[in-house]
């Protein structure tokens, strides 16, 4: 079985290790725009040792964003942006990655360390928010969102391609469609939050329809030597876990046909009520099963925290990548220090020489 340092292949795409970092929200771009900051901050994590990077939920229109301070890729200046930080990436030793997807009913929001809510209708930095069905998702964010008509889908679909695009141009080889935690792909998957009566709404299947169809599109767009893979919430935690899981691997499967490479399970956060079981590598036996019966290499995060842990999970057959997130914050050296702990000499990612000089050269200073 692989281990933690082993490298994984997909595609043309070689990881050095199976540490990928989770996409995690910045909140400090400035017009869609990413800046200094995000240079240090994905930089700083490719430099740590983790083998693939992954750029945080970048939005497909000013509309799609979570708040003002978004990332974003609508426009070509957005990408010219990012193309310098993807470099640096590079230069570490990483694979650049980028997730795109669009907030939906979820939008219009404040910045979490201000509130975390819907921003007050009439002040001139929030927007009209946009949804399957004109429902709100409660709890901190109570705003009614506006039913998309068939035009705007099409038009939204229209926007995740040519983000995909504008990603490609920067130079990320590696592309995850955000299709998870109640925004707008999950909005339409979730009777939650769809209850039309038309092509996309109703039944599973029909529910299903913008997600493939979005898949779809931007498979004739993205590379194909380049993974394409999608972060999917398998489950909701809501008493229907089970009639939930066997309908999201259905899905998965005919993603696969559609030329889905890859899957990071996670979580629906479709409803405000639900009973997550919190707990170390709470999902990882959902993952487990998923890549089992779906046959596509799988990963998963929340609650993986240290080297043991993680290399299990590995060496088990559960997971092909880890997704980390705030063990990397933490210290973004963690890859380091677990191969330290998993007594790994030569780990499948190398020091650059400078480094390794210097290590190596006074082990007991």
């Amino acid at each position: 079985m692989a281990a933690l340092f082993d490298p994984f292949v997909l595609k043309d795409i070689t990881l050095r290790n199976r540490i990928a970092v989770s996409p995690m929200c910045q909140y400090s771009a400035q017009n869609g725009v990413v800046n200094d900051w995000h240079h240090v901050h994905l930089a700083t994590l490719a430099r740590g040792g983790s083998a693939l990077v992954i750029a945080e939920a970048t939005a497909v229109s000013p509309e799609g964003r979570i708040t003002p301070a978004c990332a974003g890729l609508w426009n070509d200046s957005q990408a010219e942006a990012f193309a310098p930080i993807v470099r640096a990436i590079k230069a570490a030793g990483a694979v650049p990655g980028i997730q795109i997807g669009h907030a939906g009913r979820k939008a219009s929001a404040n910045l979490p360390w201000e509130g975390d809510d819907h921003i007050a209708v009439g002040d001139p930095r929030g927007w009209e928010t946009v949804s399957p069905s004109p429902i709100a998702f409660g709890a901190n964010l109570p705003r009614v969102p506006r039913a998309l008509t068939i035009a705007e889908i099409a038009r939204v679909r229209q926007d995740f391609v040519d983000a995909a695009r504008r990603a490609a141009s920067a130079g990320f080889e590696w592309l995850v469609l955000h299709f998870a935690h109640g925004y707008l792909a999950q909005s339409f998957l979730s009777d939650y939050s769809n209850q039309r009566d038309d092509e996309y709404g109703g039944s599973f299947a029909a529910r299903s329809r913008f997600l493939i169809e979005t898949l779809a599109a931007v498979r004739e767009v993205w590379p194909e030597r380049l993974p394409l893979t999608m972060r999917l919430g398998v489950i909701e935690f809501d008493g229907r876990d089970e009639d939930s899981l066997v309908q999201s691997i259905d899905l998965i499967r005919r993603f696969k046909a559609e030329g889905l490479d890859f899957i990071d399970v996670s979580i629906g956060f479709s409803t405000p009520t639900a009973q997550i079981p919190w707990g170390p590598a709470f999902l990882a036996p959902v993952a487990a099963r998923v890549r089992r019966e779906t046959g596509l290499p799988t990963a998963t995060s929340w609650f993986i925290s240290d080297a043991a842990q993680a290399d299990g999970l590995i060496r088990d057959g559960s997971l092909d990548l880890v997704m980390l997130g705030r063990p990397l914050l933490a210290n973004p050296h963690w890859p380091y220090r677990a191969a330290t702990e998993l007594g790994i000499d030569r780990p499948a990612w190398v020091l650059p020489a400078p480094y390794a000089h210097w290590l190596s050269r006074y082990r007991t200073a």
